[in-house]
């Protein structure tokens, strides 16, 4: 059986996964997925990681092919740059790039943390404000689902959803501790967003809800509106107090021209 050769980094000196040159999956990718699982191993568990001269030795790749490999790692959250220390894995926040559809879930669970949801609220009801949004009469019964969503064993976000009764009505017999929304709506069959808009504003939480997320006393969070849209037609109805001390959101821009918002009427 022929043996692949091991490659060693200098920081703990665990076996990196060479890469195969005639793979269709370009090099910086096939870096990110090894790179992640040796996060996921926690073979960094002390929050350093190499430097980007260290892994295009052990590697034996460019500089470029290393720097897009830590650039997409970066936007998921899972590393980010400190000054004075370099690249480190980031144990305890999470980042989101503005301007694209994702999913809470997913976007934590990338870091390599497990998110968990407990359920506050899941019900039948009205709400005028979910209505008007999803362009629905007033007496247009919902789904309401309400959750605290956790990364890890830490509170991150309160999570609230309004889905019309019509097609979410199957939602009411899921078990949320560890699944997603939108992944369940494409399992009963559900007109599940593609695309929509989002509102982010900073706030200060309301006492209750500063308890469920284990806030300090003036730490703020930020409140996210989200209008869900299928085929152009309005399907789902979000809002979500997520802590400003754990989460960020990110944007990208150019000197080429700046990616378009489609901002809600006030």
């Amino acid at each position: 059986m022929l043996q692949c050769p091991v490659f060693w980094t200098n920081v703990h000196l665990m076996p990196a996964t060479p890469l195969d040159r005639d793979h269709p999956l370009p090099l910086w990718a096939q870096l990110e997925a090894d790179l992640r699982r040796r996060i996921d191993n926690g073979e960094f568990e002390d929050g350093r990681f190499p430097t980007d001269l260290n892994l295009t030795t052990d590697y034996e790749v460019s500089r470029h092919t290393v720097r897009e490999a830590i650039r997409q790692l970066n936007k998921t959250g899972m590393l980010k740059r400190e000054r004075g220390r370099g690249t480190v894995i980031n144990r305890g926040e999470f980042e989101q790039p503005l301007g694209a559809l994702y999913s809470l879930f997913q976007s934590i669970e990338a870091t390599g943390t497990e998110q968990t949801s407990e359920v506050l609220q899941l019900d039948v009801v009205t709400d005028s404000i979910a209505a008007a949004h999803l362009e629905l009469d007033e007496d247009t019964e919902f789904v309401l689902l309400a959750r605290l969503r956790r990364a890890g064993d830490a509170p991150l976000a309160v999570d609230r959803a309004w889905i019309p009764l019509t097609y979410g009505a199957p939602l009411l017999d899921v078990d949320w501790s560890h699944t997603a929304l939108y992944a369940e709506m494409r399992r009963i069959g559900a007109p599940t967003p593609t695309a929509g808009w989002e509102r982010l504003t900073p706030v200060v939480p309301a006492p209750a809800d500063r308890t469920l997320l284990q806030l300090r006393s003036g730490v703020a969070a930020f409140s996210l509106e989200r209008l869900g849209t299928f085929d152009g037609k309005p399907v789902e109805w979000r809002t979500t107090l997520i802590r400003g001390d754990r989460y960020r959101f990110v944007s990208e821009w150019s000197a080429d021209g700046v990616a378009g918002t489609l901002r809600p009427q006030s």
